[in-house]
């Protein structure tokens, strides 16, 4: 990060330090510091810190947490979880969008569209239980699923058990609705790409899609590209911090700056750790050096300013017999020139054995692209023998309705 922008965020912490002493949670801690670059003597914090007390941790006694929402000071909002249960969430009206705005703006191509369509449409596919507005046990029809200018696709936690009447239906309300760009799950989004080629579909109005909620694998962006013949871009974030990076249009991750600032948390020999964010802009739920269960690398953008990347979820790395921790996005590079994938999930046993299970998208790969991208893997793991390959029909999400593509198994 230029001097600049991170003297910026300095300037930013040290401002926000008097309104912070005042939050419950964090009063009896911040009192001895001096300054933002003594914030490391916090510790860390998780949605532990986050539930206890809740909402009295962040909030006065008065005005209520009711009579707040009632008033239309604040929005409620819960997370869907991957690692814990639901989370309650509270952020000022229009905190949301402003926030979204500012991460999708830092993409200059996006920005573009935006400028071109001050309301853009959108149309959203992912797991019913992160989205808050549609439930996955009952049917819903469009109008309840459409808030301003975002409908609300799906209805179905596993995308593969969608039928083929429930798809075309989904196809038939993009094209009527002519969204400006798609804000998908990869998962939900590539199987929602594979009916839309077996139909031969086409959305002339679409311009770009974006691709959040989970990671976003390299065999997701070749089908999602190939298939609706738009740029795909990856948002980073969550419920909890908003969004924290957004992909430009030279593929590079930035941060926004005015959202957050992240930090990496004891980085291993490659440079990467855990992700700690202390968000900037949210005033009723401040998080300090929050443990968002994420590992990423910082980098340096050819401009020299920050950029990031993701490495997905710090409970899904694998671990070898060595003690070396293998990241989703290290297994996924390996793997990136396996033409025929739809969607993966490798799983480490104890032990050692390891199987990849996929989906083909298609004929599904070559035998011999995919039998020596696997040997590199194996390798990386220090597996004593060959990971076995297994073509499947569906694969099973998480609790939270997210998938993995690493799972280290107990």
């Amino acid at each position: 990060m230029p001097p600049a922008d991170d003297q910026a965020q300095l300037d930013r912490l040290a401002a926000l330090l008097p309104r912070w002493r005042t939050v419950p949670l964090y009063a009896d801690r911040l009192a001895q510091l001096s300054g933002p670059h003594e914030l490391a003597r916090l510790g860390t914090m998780g949605k532990r810190e986050m539930r206890e007390g809740f909402p009295h941790n962040f909030l006065p006694p008065q005005p209520t947490l009711e009579e707040r929402v009632a008033a239309g000071e604040i929005e409620l909002e819960y997370t869907s979880g991957t690692s814990e249960e639901r989370l309650a969430v509270v952020f000022g009206r229009n905190w949301w969008n402003e926030q979204e705005a500012r991460a999708l703006r830092l993409n200059r191509f996006v920005a573009g569209v935006l400028d071109e369509f001050p309301h853009a449409r959108r149309g959203t596919l992912t797991t019913p239980a992160c989205n808050g507005q549609t439930c996955p046990a009952i049917w819903m029809p469009r109008q309840h699923r459409t808030f301003g200018s975002t409908l609300y696709l799906n209805l179905a936690r596993i995308p593969f058990l969608l039928t083929p009447a429930e798809q075309d239906r989904m196809a038939a309300e993009v094209a009527e609705w002519e969204p400006q760009f798609l804000d998908v799950d990869p998962v939900h989004g590539v199987w929602f790409a594979r009916h839309c080629e077996q139909r031969g579909l086409r959305f002339p109005s679409l311009r770009f899609i974006l691709c959040s909620y989970e990671f976003l694998s390299h065999a997701h962006r070749r089908v999602l590209e190939r298939v609706f013949r738009v740029p795909v871009f990856n948002l980073y974030g969550s419920t909890e911090t908003g969004h924290l990076l957004m992909e430009d249009e030279n593929g590079v991750m930035r941060p926004s700056l005015e959202t957050a600032f992240l930090q990496i948390d004891a980085p291993d020999e490659n440079g990467v750790g855990d992700l700690l964010v202390t968000t900037l802009s949210n005033d009723y739920m401040p998080l300090l050096r929050y443990r968002i269960g994420d590992l990423a690398e910082r980098r340096r953008a050819a401009d020299g300013s920050a950029a990031y990347e993701v490495h997905g979820r710090a409970r899904d790395a694998l671990v070898t017999a060595g003690g070396r921790r293998v990241t989703t996005g290290q297994v996924d590079e390996l793997v990136r020139d396996v033409a025929g994938l739809l969607h993966y999930e490798l799983r480490l046993a104890p032990g050692g054995a390891a199987t990849f299970r996929h989906l083909p998208d298609g004929v599904g790969p070559q035998d011999a692209v995919l039998a020596r991208a696997l040997a590199a893997v194996a390798d990386r793991l220090e597996l004593a023998g060959p990971i076995k390959a297994e073509a499947v029909d569906t694969l099973v999400p998480t609790a939270s309705g997210k998938f993995r593509l690493t799972a280290p198994l107990a």
